[in-house]
């Protein structure tokens, strides 16, 4: 019996994938040889999920994958029309990210409230300087994104104390649409961004929508930073239109050590790691075989993306 051929495309360190043994091929690639190997391959594991190699890489027409795997929760890296308009299944790690991710815009919350990066600043100089702190408790947060991270956001900032109001693309039941924002971000203390990166959403965090906001709004993004204009935000905290915001991911990763936003007054930058905690990787490796082995079975795969839209549509 000929075995099914799973290419991965490669990052250090490598999945685990030790179930599977005899029971697939596995062979590797890098951007380098991703195009010839493709075509020979049943499945796709993008395990590089920072690489844009697929969408470069993906074969038009002939021989593909039946099924891609990223092992992230946005696939804007490896979405191309090419891809999209195939028969190819595509699927996310929806679900592995989620509280990791909650817990880390929680704690950028408080740390911003409370005032803990100036605290330090101030350690760091030995300057003993008393001051007073935000109470979190009784706050308003807007989160734009209603999918599983998003909801999981809600659900902490809740737990604090915080008036939540969640944003997606079409309202419905403890979901507004995108025709109510504006008026949410005029009364937001807090303003999360976890939505896909789509044709709707790349730049909608731009002058506009930070004008709308209260100068004593501070802004968190853990989305994909093709959701803000970041030009316009260093603007807007130069200007004091808004009082403080976290940026975890970048247009451009790593971000480049010239960028000005690294000197950005009242900015937070963190090396898009708020998902990823002690053992996530092994974490998707699990997810990843347990989808294999559901694909195997000739069993529906969770977690599967529409392609035109973006990301895994909710329900």
């Amino acid at each position: 019996m000929t075995l099914p051929t799973l290419l991965v495309l490669d990052a250090e360190p490598p999945p685990r994938l030790g179930r599977l043994t005899g029971r697939v091929r596995v062979e590797h690639a890098d951007a380098t040889t991703l195009a010839e190997r493709l075509p020979s391959a049943d499945v796709l594991l993008v395990w590089d999920f920072t690489s844009h190699a697929v969408r470069e890489a993906w074969p038009g027409d002939g021989p593909r994958p039946r099924w891609v795997h990223t092992a992230s929760a946005g696939v804007d890296h490896l979405m191309c029309p090419e891809l999209a308009a195939s028969d190819t299944v595509v699927t996310n790690a929806r679900g592995v990210f989620d509280q990791p991710i909650a817990e880390y815009v929680a704690a950028l919350v408080l740390a911003m409230a409370k005032d803990l990066p100036r605290t330090w600043e101030l350690q760091r100089g030995r300057t003993w300087r008393h001051r007073e702190s935000q109470k979190v408790a009784g706050t308003r947060a807007v989160v734009v994104g209603s999918g599983p991270i998003g909801r999981a956001i809600v659900a902490v900032l809740k737990a604090l104390g915080v008036t939540t109001a969640l944003v997606g693309r079409t309202p419905r039941t403890g979901v507004h649409g995108p025709r109510d924002l504006d008026r949410l971000l005029a009364r937001a203390d807090w303003v999360v961004a976890a939505a896909p990166l789509t044709d709707d959403t790349r730049g909608m965090f731009d002058a506009r929508r930070f004008g709308v906001m209260q100068p004593s709004a501070r802004f968190v993004n853990i989305g994909r930073g093709g959701l803000v204009d970041a030009d316009a935000l260093a603007d807007a905290l130069a200007r004091r239109w808004i009082a403080g915001a976290a940026l975890d991911v970048f247009e451009r990763e790593p971000l480049p050590p010239d960028s000005p936003l690294w000197d950005v007054p009242g900015l937070i930058v963190s090396p898009h790691m708020s998902g990823d905690t002690v053992g996530w990787r092994d974490e998707l490796g699990a997810q990843f075989v347990e989808m294999y082995e559901r694909w195997e079975k000739g069993r529906p795969l969770p977690n599967v993306v529409d392609k035109r839209r973006g990301y895994v549509p909710g329900h």
